[in-house]
């Protein structure tokens, strides 16, 4: 059993992991005639890519892209599209404790557990390493659902959450931290630096809004839109939680203040006056934005020294050397916009199939 891959239509595989030469993805069921090429996909990358600035892993891996099949004359062909990114600054030599040991947090007691060895190299696939890959893959699936669009952020980090009202769209590519919100992305600069100097890390939340998707795309019980983005996002390493709409707010709303009351609208469809359900109700969406958020946790390869065990069982401590995320929800913005484009991708076209 090798679970790599996701999507039921427009279906993706991810491979390579963190030290090894390359990585990438292939994807199936794309339809053909796309315009297309590496162009289109390479500034998705470049926003996730490491190395921006120095509240970020300092690798400087310029992550371009190769379209290696699938694409002729500038179109796709429907045929598998291979995509490749070469890993050029790989430091192998600075994980040499944790080949001996467990990293707490981290996947290398699991994968130990499952496969009976690892790749402790940056560790492996469950590296944040394995997310441009996604990302590279998110781009083509943007170009199936051009009539959407998708927009991710920050909206809490390290505890501090933004001020709703002093949100600013312009603000999210003004800063390093996707933030629209100018007054916490300048304290944000401070929580990260004190968790670097401290060799500690730091959590966040990304919030993600997909504006004009169409009403109707989704499916009852087994496909439903919202359990497929859940699953999406969930599948990003470092993700703890994820929460549609107002989440596990609503669990503290009466009937009433969850509705989302609707009137007439002028197109003959409904005008809603609110949007508790996040955009999706009874698992297909509503036409209303789709807001969906994701929390990450603070990036478990750290300075600071902590209780773990060896392979053999003993009680040991373990810090983690080497160049790693002060806080892996830095980047997750692109990662999540990407996973969230592919579900769309896949839905658009399962809807087609079923609907016409």
């Amino acid at each position: 059993m090798s679970v790599n891959s996701f999507g039921r239509i427009f279906r993706f595989t991810t491979w390579g992991e963190s030290h090894g030469p390359a990585l990438g993805a292939v994807i199936d069921g794309c339809p053909p005639g796309l315009a297309l090429g590496e162009a289109d996909i390479q500034p998705w990358l470049d926003r996730r890519r490491p190395g921006t600035s120095r509240f970020t892993t300092q690798r400087q891996e310029p992550d371009r892209v190769r379209i290696l099949s699938g694409v002729f004359e500038g179109r796709t062909t429907g045929t598998p599209i291979s995509l490749m990114i070469e890993n050029v600054d790989q430091r192998s030599k600075d994980y040499a404790e944790v080949a001996g040991a467990y990293r707490p947090g981290h996947a290398d007691y699991a994968y130990d557990a499952k496969y009976g060895f690892r790749d402790y190299r940056g560790g492996g696939r469950s590296s944040a390493r394995e997310t441009a890959a996604r990302v590279a893959a998110g781009a083509v699936a943007r170009a199936v659902i051009p009539e959407v669009r998708i927009r991710a952020y920050l909206v809490e980090l390290g505890g501090d959450a933004i001020d709703r009202a002093a949100f600013d769209d312009a603000a999210i590519d003004a800063n390093p931290f996707f933030c629209p919100d100018a007054q916490a992305a300048a304290r944000w600069e401070a929580i990260v630096d004190g968790a670097r100097k401290a060799g500690s890390s730091v959590g966040a939340i990304v919030e993600c809004v997909a504006e004009r998707v169409p009403a109707g795309w989704g499916a009852p019980l087994y496909a439903k839109l919202d359990s497929e983005l859940a699953a999406a996002c969930m599948s990003i390493n470092a993700v703890k939680g994820v929460e549609i709409g107002d989440g596990f707010a609503a669990a503290r709303l009466t009937g009433e203040q969850n509705a989302d009351p609707m009137r007439p609208g002028s197109d003959g469809g409904p005008s809603f006056l609110a949007n508790h359900a996040g955009g999706i109700a009874g698992g297909i969406a509503t036409g209303q934005p789709i807001v969906l958020r994701v929390a990450l946790k603070p990036t478990s390869s750290i300075l600071t020294p902590v209780e773990t065990i060896d392979r053999e069982g003993a009680a040991t401590d373990i810090r983690t050397k080497g160049r790693h995320d002060p806080c892996v929800g830095i980047r997750a913005a692109p990662v999540v916009e990407a996973m969230v484009a592919l579900v769309l991708a896949d839905q658009k076209l399962l809807h087609r199939a079923q609907c016409g």
